[in-house]
């Protein structure tokens, strides 16, 4: 496979996309994430969700420290070409740094912002360093 369909991507100045990680099967969204040129194309060699962490500066295969790898089972890009929908099955249940299972369990309800999912694995069962 040529690498043509990269150029597809409207990349930002500094060559990221946004990615959305949505479950395959609920469509909940669980994450938004970033990626690089890298990144998409070791996602698609793999089958498994990589992405470019800015905090870290450096690829980020996601489940290589918790075990929480996202599988891809379909990749789409938006209409304007700047954003990457990742349709995944979420190994262990759990998206999210915290331990739940979507990055997006706050509310907001009259003015305040509300935890509406629970903790499913503490995290520093998680992360043990």
């Amino acid at each position: 496979m040529t690498e043509a369909w990269l150029n597809k991507v409207n990349w930002s100045d500094d060559g990221l996309v946004p990615a959305i990680a949505q479950d395959a099967v609920s469509g909940r969204v669980l994450m938004v994430a970033w990626m690089d040129r890298d990144a998409l194309k070791r996602t698609v060699e793999v089958g498994e969700a990589v992405y470019w962490s800015r905090s870290r500066k450096k690829l980020w295969h996601k489940g290589e420290e918790s075990g929480h790898v996202q599988k891809v089972k379909e990749i789409r890009l938006d209409c304007d070409s700047d954003v990457i929908l990742l349709q995944i099955e979420q190994a262990g249940g759990i998206a999210c740094h915290t331990g739940r299972e979507s990055c997006f369990y706050s509310k907001l309800e009259n003015g305040v912002w509300i935890e509406t999912d629970e903790v499913l694995k503490n995290p520093d069962e998680i992360y043990k360093k």
